[in-house]
C-alpha cells in the first residue's frame, strides 16, 4: 500500500501575525464579553466566525451592527448544521483555514477554490464539561456519551498542530494575558506565544480524552445496552 507523505513545512513562517479572523465556539462563556471588546479595540475590522450560543452572545456584545464583524459558521461554509448540533464546524473550509500554511501558494489557491476561504488567525474554544456531567448523581451512560465534544477538540488540535500559523485559546482564564501579550507585540501574536498556547491546548485535549476513555473502561456492556433500543 502506498501511503501519503507527511512532509515538513516548506514555506517561511512569520514571527508576528495580526488577528483578522477568529473562530470561536465556547461552552463556558466566562469573560467572552470583555475579550470580544478587547479584540475589537485592537482591530475594528476583525471577523468572528461562530456557532450556536456563542454566536448569540457575540451578537449581544457587538450590538446593532454585529453583521459587520460576525458570521455564523453555517453561513461561511454554506453547510447547514446537522440536527441536534452534531455537525457544525467539521468542514473543509474551516479546517483548511486552520491547517493551511499561509505563505504556501498551493494552500492559498486551495482556500480560494473553497468559495473564498480564509486563513484563521485565532481559535477560541472550550469543551463540553464531560467530567462535570459524569460526576452528577444519576447521570446515565447515554447522557455522558451525548456530552462528548467532537468539533471542539478537533478545532483545538488543528490550531495547535498549526501553531506556526494560528493561535489557540482553550480556557477563559487565558484571555486577559493573551490580550496583554499581543498589545505588547504590535497587536500581533508571536511564534513563541503561539507555541506556548499550542502546548496548553494539547494538554487539555489529552486530559479530556483520558477522562472519556477512563469512563468508558469502567462500563459493563450489558448495562450500556440498556440505554438503547437495540434490534
Amino acid at each position: 500500500m502506498i501511503m501519503g507523505t507527511i512532509r515538513d513545512m516548506e514555506c517561511e513562517i512569520e514571527d508576528k501575525l495580526p488577528i483578522h479572523v477568529v473562530l470561536t465556539s465556547v461552552y463556558d462563556k466566562t469573560n467572552i464579553e470583555p475579550f470580544v471588546k478587547d479584540l475589537m479595540e485592537i482591530n475594528p475590522n476583525v471577523m468572528f466566525l461562530s456557532t450556536g450560543g456563542t454566536y448569540r452572545k457575540i451578537c449581544e456584545v457587538l450590538g446593532a451592527n454585529y453583521k459587520d464583524n460576525l458570521m455564523e459558521v453555517a453561513e461561511y461554509t454554506s453547510a447547514p448544521e446537522m440536527e441536534g448540533g452534531l455537525v457544525k464546524t467539521l468542514h473543509p473550509k474551516i479546517h483548511a483555514g486552520l491547517l493551511g500554511e499561509r505563505n504556501n501558494p498551493a494552500h492559498k489557491e486551495y482556500l480560494n477554490k473553497l468559495d473564498g476561504g480564509v486563513f484563521i488567525d485565532l481559535v477560541v474554544v472550550n469543551l463540553y464539561l464531560f467530567n462535570k456531567v459524569i460526576a452528577e448523581p444519576g447521570t446515565t451512560f447515554e447522557k455522558a456519551r451525548g456530552n462528548i465534544d467532537i468539533g471542539g477538540p478537533t478545532m483545538l488540535r488543528a490550531a495547535a498542530k498549526n501553531f506556526p500559523n494560528c493561535a489557540v485559546l482553550c480556557d477563559p482564564s487565558m484571555y486577559k494575558n493573551f490580550i496583554t501579550c499581543i498589545k505588547n507585540n504590535g497587536n500581533c501574536t508571536t511564534f513563541d506565544q503561539r507555541f506556548y498556547l499550542a502546548r496548553m491546548a494539547f494538554s487539555q485535549t489529552g486530559i479530556y480524552d483520558m477522562t472519556i476513555s477512563s469512563h468508558f473502561l469502567k462500563q459493563d456492556v450489558k448495562e450500556v445496552r440498556k440505554n438503547y433500543k437495540i434490534v
